[in-house]
């Protein structure tokens, strides 16, 4: 009965607490928005979602996370150093093509928020057999270290969560 009317648990209560925070208020207008937000929204979007989550390895999840965090202030530290130190012309963006054996489109959704989030990259394109990712670089002077790392830090990660 309750999962009929609350599909997803924990994007409800993440809607509410961002509806409460957004608003800045605790009253009770609030709060009951709040509720009828994160009990519609989820209704409104279950056919936008993938198949329900089926995580493998769950302590890999804190592992994955703290990589990814870890690579988040390197990447932001690494972007503000080559604003602050290099000319724009010695400066190269481009365009990067990666493989991936990674089909999962829970994975394929954690990898574009990854993506999204490092400062330096943005998600550019998936092909539509998932088979390769378009990323734009801030700069990328030899791709090959790039592809591995992508590879080992978070594509296997990722695989081993959602696909083993």
């Amino acid at each position: 009965m309750i999962k009929r009317w609350i599909p997803s648990p924990p994007l409800s209560l993440a809607l509410f607490i961002v509806w409460l925070l957004l608003n800045q208020s605790f009253d009770v207008a609030t709060f009951a928005l709040a509720a009828l937000f994160s009990i519609i929204v989820p209704l409104i979007t279950r056919s936008l979602r993938p198949a329900t989550v089926r995580m493998r390895r769950p302590m890999l999840v804190i592992k994955l996370t703290g990589v990814v965090m870890y690579d988040l202030v390197r990447s932001a530290w690494t972007v503000a150093r080559l604003l602050l130190t290099r000319r724009n012309a010695d400066i190269k963006p481009c365009f990067i093509e990666i493989p991936l054996q990674l089909r999962d489109p829970n994975a394929l959704a954690v990898l574009a928020m990854i993506f999204c989030l490092t400062p330096g990259t943005a998600w550019g394109e998936l092909s539509f057999d998932r088979s390769k990712l378009l990323i734009h670089m801030f700069d990328l002077q030899d791709p090959q270290p790039f592809l591995e790392m992508v590879r080992d830090r978070y594509e296997r990660p990722l695989q081993e969560i959602f696909e083993s």
